[in-house]
């Protein structure tokens, strides 16, 4: 006999457990599954632990940008103990999240679910039935289709790395590999980024992304833009010691392979993919539930629920839904998709605002409409860009790459969007965040009397007009 579900969740993150828990908390009869570890990518893969990364390294960034301006000793990184560290954050999650929705009464399993019909999920074998299901499964690696693509190591395994390999090409010019290629240049390994067009770090400010790319090569960051992968090679494997050979063609202005000019090959102790991620949904065979789906991941409607099977509803990375693939946002959809289960398709999604922000050294953090978005929609703009190198907040610790780019309607005096590149760019990107949210204008936030000197008493300095 097959059992019965209210609502059975594929997927244990962000968006997944906190609708298990939602449902839960009015009575509903609700199972859970996921096939890896419980707990989802941002903390067990993905931003915390990699944040962790990122302190060490810019402890080791700042006391080099000050010796001989009152440092006499560079800091060094340990990578055991930096990994030791690390696992401090992650090692107990599986484990106390997964308690933590049985002590709430709901069921929990390890295994890869998949649909058996348009209410009916396969989890290990055992079919069950469910009033309702939702898919908060992420997303994955995208596939390259370049041979020898099986030697690429991924995000996951570089935060398992227990020993630092002198030389590493990170494959793709995404948010993954410049991070990580700021992390390990700082920790001494020796690091290239492969990119197939002139355009690295896709949804940042292009100006901004340029000097980034610039900043980045001054610190011994190798950045091979316009370059198409062809060949990942296996050269040796011995004693736990790989070596690889990526052999790359370069690519003309019109995006054709060059023939005239010789191929980039690069070897290294280690190749990762950082050439973006898709949705993690083709283990779920989602023809079998009727559930329609492109690239860009489940299709559904303003309420988050399928367009094809209404008990199905998607959230966060795997959903295609205007939501940015960020935990934040996959936390945002997951409030609407407990509520319309809970109370019926009465609720969407409010998007106004997605603060996005690559941790490279310095950061790169954007959110509101790009330079191109708002010449496009609005007549009324005027765009400003402004160094802030030799400003005090970035003076005092030598920071040489700081700017921001803003975007303002000059006509209703707000802030249509906020583009910044500094050692602060993380928390400046949240005040512009807030602006756009409670439409707040300039002389609004021009009133505001900030602590001085923090970050937020540049605000003044930036919105004048």
């Amino acid at each position: 006999m097959t059992s019965s579900f209210d609502l059975i969740v594929i997927g244990t993150g962000s968006a997944g457990a906190s609708v298990a828990q939602a449902c839960r908390q009015e009575g509903w009869n609700v199972a859970i599954v996921d096939e890896r570890e419980y707990g989802g990518t941002c903390a067990l893969r993905g931003c915390d632990p990699k944040k962790v990364l990122v302190g060490a390294a810019e402890l080791v960034d700042r006391t080099a940008r000050l010796q001989g301006k009152g440092m006499t000793d560079r800091a060094n990184i340990n990578w055991n103990d930096l990994m030791a560290f690390k696992r401090t954050f992650t090692d107990h999650i599986p484990g106390a999240h997964e308690q933590k929705l049985q002590d709430a009464g709901i069921h929990t399993w390890h295994g890869q679910a998949h649909f058996a019909g348009e209410d009916l999920i396969e989890i290990n074998g055992e079919t069950f039935q469910a009033k309702h299901i939702l898919i908060a499964t992420g997303a994955a690696p995208a596939p390259l289709d370049v041979e020898g693509e099986e030697h690429l190591a991924n995000s996951d395994d570089f935060l398992n790395l227990e020993q630092l390999p002198e030389s590493i090409v990170f494959v793709g010019g995404g948010y993954i590999s410049f991070e990580f290629a700021h992390i390990a240049a700082r920790a001494g390994a020796e690091v290239h980024i492969i990119h197939n067009n002139h355009h690295p770090l896709k949804g940042f400010d292009p100006d901004l992304v340029d000097e980034l790319v610039e900043h980045s090569r001054t610190v011994g960051i190798h950045i091979h833009l316009n370059v198409s992968l062809q060949q990942i090679k296996l050269l040796a494997d011995e004693a736990d010691k790989k070596r690889y050979q990526l052999t790359a063609a370069y690519k003309q202005e019109d995006g054709q392979i060059d023939d005239k000019r010789s191929l980039l090959e690069l070897e290294c102790g280690l190749s990762v993919h950082g050439a973006g991620r898709a949705p993690n949904i083709q283990q779920l065979q989602l023809e079998q539930g009727g559930v329609d789906y492109s690239k860009k991941g489940i299709a559904v409607n303003e309420y988050l629920q399928s367009t094809s099977n209404p008990r199905v509803y998607a959230a966060g990375d795997c959903a295609d839904s205007p939501g940015l693939p960020l935990t934040p946002l996959a936390g945002l959809e997951a409030k609407t998709v407990a509520h319309n289960l809970l109370n019926g398709n009465s609720q969407t999604t409010d998007y106004t605002e997605m603060p996005s922000v690559a941790f490279t050294i310095p950061s790169i953090a954007a959110v509101g409409l790009s330079e191109e978005e708002a010449r496009k929609q609005i007549s009324h703009v005027e765009v400003r860009h402004m160094d802030m190198s030799s400003w005090y907040t970035y003076k005092r610790t030598n920071e040489q790459a700081a700017s921001v780019k803003l975007i303002l309607d000059t006509e209703q005096r707000t802030i249509l969007g906020a583009h910044v590149l500094s050692g602060e760019a993380g928390d400046l990107i949240n005040h512009f965040a807030v602006a756009i949210r409670l439409k707040l204008t300039v002389d609004d936030l021009k009133k505001v009397t900030f602590a001085y000197p923090t970050i937020a008493s540049d605000l003044g300095y930036m919105l004048k007009l």
